[in-house]
């Protein structure tokens, strides 16, 4: 089920605990939690409805400007379809975020071993987990498309083998490409392969920024801004003006500022 930044967001929140979706037939359980940047949504009911019985309280639920705008933006995709009204809720952190953070000891390291050799001895067109790895250390923040051409894959096919590793906290995705966590790259020197000199080096200080989006990662990158203490001595206008920050991101990241005790310059 796919849910925008802002959604992800004020779920979150607790500002939004329903969606309304277009499906010939329910595509998710009560109980599933999906991951997502934010953490885990939890559903916590699917039901078919009428289109005519929706509420504008519930279009406020949603996070719908209006119950007009809602029924819009329902028959403008698939309107042959029945409409199911989801109830969502925030779950709580994704706990690959702690995994990723876990140098696992002698034993771990043999059965992550013993797990990257079935996955390369399983796939069809050759052995893949450690030159993925390698390549995710050597490069991060790179878009999949230009990893999987280095590696003679196409997109798709790399992505899904990037998840596999995801699952088990080797990487972590980024909202521009990946990284090796700290328990991938325990992995690599536990068999002595090549590492990258910059996932060597210290981390830089501070506080990660949030997931914003590409467009406003890659506009604050290329000003130098990397962490929320860099993105505090900027004012809301300056950062607001850069060429991909809008609105949802400039939002996100207060909201990241003032959680970390931090605020723009100008907000003191």
């Amino acid at each position: 089920m796919q849910m925008r930044p802002a959604e992800l967001a004020a779920i979150r929140a607790g500002a939004v605990d329903l969606a309304f979706r277009r499906w010939e037939q329910p595509r998710l359980r009560v109980g599933t939690q999906m991951r997502s940047a934010v953490g885990l949504i939890e559903i916590t009911s699917v039901d078919r409805v009428p289109v005519s019985r929706l509420t504008a309280a519930e279009a406020r639920r949603a996070g719908a400007a209006s119950l007009a705008a809602l029924r819009q933006g329902l028959d403008r995709v698939h309107p042959e379809r029945p409409v199911y009204r989801i109830g969502l809720r925030y779950a709580g952190a994704d706990p690959r975020a702690a995994l990723r953070e876990a140098v696992p000891d002698a034993a771990e390291l043999d059965a992550l071993v013993a797990w990257l050799d079935r996955l390369d001895r399983s796939s069809s067109t050759g052995p893949w987990t450690r030159a993925t790895l390698t390549l995710i250390d050597e490069l991060p923040a790179t878009r999949a498309p230009d990893l999987a051409e280095r590696m003679g894959r196409d997109t798709l096919s790399f992505k899904q083998n990037v998840r596999k590793l995801k699952e088990r906290g080797l990487t972590e995705s980024l909202d521009i490409g990946y990284r090796l966590s700290a328990r991938g790259g325990a992995v690599l020197d536990h068999e002595g392969l090549p590492r990258s000199d910059a996932s060597r080096s210290a981390p830089e200080p501070g506080t990660p920024l949030p997931h914003l989006g590409a467009p406003a990662t890659r506009a604050l990158t290329a000003h130098g801004v990397v962490r929320l203490e860099q993105a505090a001595t900027l004012t809301a206008a300056e950062v607001g003006a850069l060429h991909g920050v809008g609105p949802f991101a400039l939002g996100r990241l207060r909201t990241a500022l003032a959680e970390a005790g931090l605020s723009f310059r100008d907000e003191t």
